[in-house]
């Protein structure tokens, strides 16, 4: 049984940071594409950030243009871990976030959210203006 986790959500300023967690268990997701998605009240569920394995000791990181150049995606395989790292946070990044995992052994990016099995219950993330 696969189980995602997110933390790290609350409310902050124009400008302001906050860092998103998603602890996985049930699994070793070390070579298993990962992603952030969020969605906004009255709006679909859209792409923020995904990483995957490419091969050795390389991961890939893609990012939707709305945030490229402010969040990060990363990962620590030892604690089964994924983070999104947001910074210059804006009013319109209001949304709760999610994170989702491929159980599988694909190819990324998977930037869809039907490619991801597994998803955690979200995190409410509040920029106020």
């Amino acid at each position: 049984q696969v189980q995602l986790v997110e933390s790290g959500g609350g409310l902050v300023q124009t400008g302001g940071s906050l860092r998103l967690s998603c602890a996985a268990s049930g699994r070793t997701f070390s070579r298993f594409p990962m992603g952030w998605f969020r969605q906004a009240p009255g709006k679909e569920r859209e792409f923020v950030a995904a990483i995957n394995w490419s091969g050795g000791i390389t991961y890939n990181a893609y990012y939707a243009d709305s945030v490229k150049g402010r969040f990060t995606i990363s990962r620590d395989n030892a604690k089964n871990t994924v983070y999104l790292q947001m910074n210059s946070l804006k009013p319109e990044d209001t949304a709760v976030y999610f994170c989702a995992v491929r159980a599988t052994l694909v190819a990324g990016p998977l930037i869809k959210e039907f490619e991801y099995d597994n998803w955690g219950q979200g995190t409410q993330v509040t920029v106020s203006s």
